[in-house]
């Protein structure tokens, strides 16, 4: 099939049971609903069972890297799977990226991601000073970081000792090429750190910060723990958070 010259691609993965395909049809309709460029909405996935019929779907890609290709648990844990989508080719998919984590809820336009100038641009994580990116939502050109993979395949040993994740390795090695850029800091926000009242959502619902576009929803609570006002940790009060419901559909 023949795409725009002009055309975008958004950009999720699925794999395990961790997040169902209502995850990926959610992010699908908020995309749609937030995204005024024209675009293509792609899950690479191991399981298309119970996703729209309206979505793109491929197979996680394989990338000759044994673990990967085989989805051995370590893998699966702490997001290494994402680097797949820096394959190239990436089956037909071409052009500028948008890459989105199916744990965040979009609040607002996410025109504003596709305007700055940039290799590889990733909201700075909030809770480290050592510039690593957290990969919720990042922009590249698809095919353009193959390299990544590359150290991966023939070195996994030493990456494996080197980082803890995956934002980790991805964002260490593109900042050290040069290629590492920030959305400022208020586009993405974290539910837990940015959210919920202080101190430690005892007083208040949480709200949404001014100007975020994406809230993330890393680790616990997912966005229908927080809707429901569970939060996951005795010790994080989370009370029922009924913007949830209005965005995340």
């Amino acid at each position: 099939m023949l795409y725009p010259a002009r055309m975008v691609n958004v950009l999720c993965i699925k794999w395990g049971t961790k997040y169902g395909p209502e995850y990926v049809n959610r992010l699908r309709s908020m995309v749609k609903r937030n995204l005024s460029r024209e675009h293509r909405f792609v899950c690479l996935t191991d399981d298309r069972s119970g996703i729209d019929p309206d979505i793109e779907v491929f197979d996680i890609p394989k990338v000759d890297i044994p673990d990967f290709d085989s989805f051995k648990p370590w893998a699966k844990a702490h997001g290494w799977l994402k680097v797949t989508s820096f394959a190239n080719p990436l089956h037909d998919i071409t052009g500028t990226t948008l890459f989105i984590d199916l744990d965040v809820v979009i609040v607002g336009s996410l025109d504003r991601f596709f305007e700055p100038a940039g290799e590889f641009l990733v909201i700075r994580e909030w809770d480290k000073r050592d510039g690593t990116g957290n990969t919720s939502v990042y922009r590249y050109e698809a095919g353009a970081h193959p390299d990544l993979l590359d150290r991966i395949r023939h070195d996994q040993a030493s990456v494996l000792r080197e980082v803890r994740n995956e934002q980790e390795y991805v964002t260490g090695a593109l900042a050290a090429q040069g290629k590492l850029g920030y959305w400022p800091a208020e586009w993405v926000r974290s539910f837990k750190r940015h959210c919920i009242p202080k101190p430690l959502g005892w007083f208040g619902t949480p709200s949404i910060p001014k100007d975020a576009a994406v809230i993330a929803f890393h680790g616990r609570p997912f966005p229908d723990d927080a809707l429901a006002g569970r939060s996951g940790k005795w010790f994080r009060k989370v009370r029922p958070t009924p913007w949830i419901a209005e965005h995340w559909r």
